[in-house]
């Protein structure tokens, strides 16, 4: 028998979101501090940089989760590499070389918990039954997920749609209905969820961190022309239509915006503008 003291009623550790068997813990102030580091810890608690932890109550069932994500487990639980052979293994290798996923995604299942280790990141918790039965999602946005959903590898329409896109040429894609935790830069709060219906939407940049496979994704001019989109200063942009859903950051990482996407102090001289516009 495994008795917890100190982590229920610990008032320091408190618990943000609940869905499936996935529990989202997070730890309100870092309290092992030294003179030095207290001023850090102190703003990093003001602005919401705060250590966060998922609990696994498995009851039978099994999850999948990032590579080296595991902390501790306790109970009957039991844990599946997935690789089973050098073929299993190549195959592995490469979803994860073109996705930056890990290579394997370990298998816990059986009856107890299971602890992953603590992200200064934000964990979002996402039903794919609210999603079509499945999820597509950015590079490095994996952190567990429910073992009853398939990974597939979703290919960009072409090479070049991915580099003008600012996207990678490989999505990793969640089919099936189960729940999801997501390791994202952008707090629940901030993003933004677009519904499509039978419609388009474009996004300039690589904005959209996840959306329903039921959505053609594609980059496309923004204008009718080469010349136009490059007067216009947004080039290609990301293009999603059709009918679902798409999770959308405001900004890049949490981050203000590129210089070049801010105000531009203009030239004080006429020919020096027209060398700027031009060189």
């Amino acid at each position: 028998m495994v008795t917890f003291n100190n982590f229920f009623d610990n008032k320091n550790i408190v618990l943000k979101d609940q869905l499936g068997c996935f529990n989202v813990y997070e730890h309100q102030a870092d309290l092992s501090v030294t003179p030095g580091s207290a001023a850090i810890a102190y703003y990093m608690k003001e602005m919401n940089v705060r250590k966060r932890q998922i609990l696994c109550n498995l009851q039978g069932n099994a999850v999948k989760i990032q590579a080296g994500a595991m902390q501790w487990t306790t109970g009957n639980i039991q844990m599946d590499s997935g690789v089973h052979s050098v073929g299993s293994f190549l195959g592995k290798a490469l979803k994860g070389a073109v996705t930056g996923e890990s290579v394997a995604k370990p298998i816990y299942g059986g009856v107890g918990f299971l602890m992953l280790e603590p992200t200064y990141r934000h964990i979002i918790l996402v039903n794919t039954a609210d999603w079509g039965g499945g999820i597509v999602l950015d590079d490095g946005l994996f952190l567990a997920c429910d073992n009853v959903l398939q990974e597939q590898i979703v290919k960009r329409n072409s090479l070049a749609s991915a580099v003008v896109g600012g996207e990678g040429l490989f999505n990793l894609s969640l089919i099936g209905n189960g729940v999801v935790a997501l390791e994202s830069a952008i707090p629940r709060e901030e993003l933004i969820e677009i519904v499509l219906e039978n419609d388009e939407i474009r996004i300039d940049g690589n904005m959209a961190i996840a959306w329903s496979p039921s959505l053609q994704f594609t980059s496309e001019k923004s204008t009718k022309s080469l010349i136009g989109s490059a007067v216009s200063g947004e080039g290609f942009v990301n293009v999603f239509r059709g009918t679902g859903k798409i999770l959308m950051a405001p900004t890049a990482d949490g981050t203000t915006m590129r210089t070049s996407n801010g105000p531009q102090q203009q030239s004080s001289s006429g020919l020096g503008a027209i060398a700027k516009a031009f060189g």
